[in-house]
């Protein structure tokens, strides 16, 4: 029923966007080395270029078991639900139509998954079909000869590469060549209200930074959490900084650190921006006791859809969980969202996004060659018309040209428009930044982010320590 064409956007972080504007405008993305240029700019003006990837729930499992005969792959990924049962559905439908060519599938929760692949890579015992994100962490993979170069095989199925939007490409590429095939959803960071407990205070959701600050002493009166926060999982504070570092900067600041620029982290703008973080902390604006709460557990989430914090800056993936598990908090209408807002005299874009720009695939290069052929033929068969009506039924937005098509009928169909709205539009889609930087840079930026929430170091001090592993 609907589309020919499709794509993918950290999830690890979650994420929703606002609200409707259609562009059909598309700019092609030029492949560039993951390490270098404009990785923030991979959806300038695209359709749908986007987003972060979604926490788990219980693992490892096995679903969907393989049960033919012939070779078999290994395909990990990540427990959350209802993601996990797209992902399982689409593997199932690929079994029952090759049953000498199966796929085994097992999986994880978010931060457990990360742990554990980067483990199995190291080691040479990867599965098959690696599930992530793209950007640094496949660049380190590339850089270890652990993963496929697929740019010849997207040249010999020029089909399956244009039902994608060219966003999503740019999280594959390294020196030019793609390592990874885009899939699922594209999922900006979104800011998430109650709007029942804006009612309840008398008060709007909040246009500008200056709106925030204003905003957290009236619900903390009303013994109201100004904002939920899952700090344990420290990328869930990430996006925070994320945002305020564009608003304040612009996309030029984040850049120079993802261009290898020395010291960076120091621009003026970024120590703001962690001033600004640091204030709204000490003004109580978060949670008693956020760093003890885990994102994984979808208990940030909770308090949103109860009524114990007013707003909660997240992925997109979240909506679904909280129309799932949320009660009619959602389908009755107490669920707002918007973009995040401008802060007052920043030079940044407030149409400019963060989050995911798809999700991915790669194939591990110690696969045999029969296990490699079973996963790309998996590749071509992903993001079948089944699996974006499974995608637009959780209310989410599939990385597929045309995806808009397919939301007039359903529920979450505002919600929809609102994400391909902020996607399409937005000027830059930056990727996650524990996504974009390599994977010893960015467990030391999660670390420093974790401090600096917790108040034990100064924003002068996360910018000398994240200075310190600029490029590594």
């Amino acid at each position: 029923m609907l589309i020919h064409d499709r794509r993918p956007p950290h999830p690890m972080i979650n994420e929703p966007r606002r609200s409707p504007r259609h562009s059909s405008t598309e700019i092609s993305v030029e492949s560039r080395n993951t390490s270098r240029r404009t990785f923030l700019s991979l959806s300038m003006g695209l359709p749908l270029g986007a987003a972060l990837a979604a926490c788990g729930s219980s693992g490892p499992t096995r679903p969907g078991g393989a049960s033919g005969g012939g070779t078999k792959a290994t395909y990990w990924y990540l427990s959350t639900q209802p993601q996990e049962g797209i992902r399982t559905a689409a593997m199932e439908r690929f079994n029952k139509a090759n049953p000498n060519g199966q796929i085994a599938g097992t999986t994880f929760q978010n931060d457990a998954y990360k742990t554990k692949i980067k483990t199995a890579i190291g080691a040479g015992q990867a599965p098959t079909i690696i599930w992530g994100w793209g950007g640094g962490g496949l660049r380190s993979y590339v850089q270890a000869g652990q993963v496929e170069d697929l740019t010849s095989w997207f040249g010999q199925n020029a089909a399956v590469k244009d039902r994608l939007f060219p966003s999503s490409f740019g999280a594959a590429t390294v020196d030019g060549k793609i390592y990874a095939m885009p899939c699922e959803t594209v999922q900006p960071i979104v800011l998430y209200y109650n709007k029942k407990l804006f009612e309840q205070i008398g008060a709007q959701p909040p246009q500008s930074w200056g709106d925030i600050m204003d905003l957290v002493p009236k619900f903390n009166a009303k013994g109201i959490a100004p904002f939920s926060l899952g700090g344990q999982s420290r990328w869930t504070n990430m996006m925070w900084l994320e945002f305020l570092f564009d608003r304040i900067g612009g996309s030029e600041v984040f850049q120079a650190v993802f261009d290898g620029q020395k010291d960076a982290w120091s621009n003026p703008a970024a120590i703001d921006a962690l001033t600004k973080m640091q204030a709204l902390i000490k003004a109580n604006g978060f949670i008693k006791g956020f760093s003890s709460i885990t994102a994984d557990s979808n208990a940030d989430q909770a308090l949103l859809y109860t009524g114990k914090a007013a707003m909660m800056l997240h992925g997109g993936w979240t909506y679904g969980s909280m129309s799932t598990d949320g009660g009619d908090f959602v389908s009755g209408g107490s669920l707002g969202y918007m973009n995040f807002p401008p802060v007052d005299g920043g030079k940044g874009d407030p149409s400019d996004t963060v989050g995911n720009p798809g999700q991915y695939m790669s194939i591990s290069s110690k696969a045999s060659p029969e296990q490699k052929e079973i996963a790309k033929k998996f590749f071509a068969s992903v993001l079948s018309d089944e699996e974006v009506k499974a995608w637009v039924g959780i209310g989410s937005v599939p990385i597929v040209k045309g995806a808009d098509s397919a939301f007039g009928s359903s529920k979450d169909a505002e919600w929809l428009k609102f994400v391909y709205g902020i996607a399409s539009n937005a000027k830059t889609f930056a990727q996650s930044w524990d996504q974009a930087l390599s994977p010893t840079a960015a467990e030391v930026l999660l670390d420093n982010i974790a401090k600096l929430f917790q108040l034990s170091i100064s924003p002068q001090q996360f910018t000398s320590n994240m200075n310190a592993v600029i490029g590594k």
